[in-house]
């Protein structure tokens, strides 16, 4: 291994030692749920899946498993509130 690439896996681990570092903008991806798999997404900071109880709520057990995955890097998913 030549001595670039030593000195770029040095980085790396450092960098990965920062997480606050890493912000993410959007991504996708299959969550695998007891019954079925969701598509969940995060754009800007708004987060969608395609589940019926983030359908009435604006969050659910597979967003708030992905923010706790990736505590730091993205912003949570806003609650809405039930009907009075």
């Amino acid at each position: 291994m030549d001595s670039g690439m030593i000195g770029k896996i040095e980085k790396a681990i450092l960098y990965a030692q920062e997480p606050d570092r890493i912000k993410f903008d959007r991504f996708e991806v299959t969550f695998n749920g007891d019954h079925r798999l969701h598509k969940v997404t995060y754009d800007q900071g708004h987060w969608n899946c395609d589940c019926k109880f983030f359908a009435t709520r604006g969050v659910c057990s597979h967003v708030m498993t992905l923010e706790r995955v990736l505590a730091g890097s993205v912003e949570p998913a806003e609650i809405v509130p039930l009907p009075a």
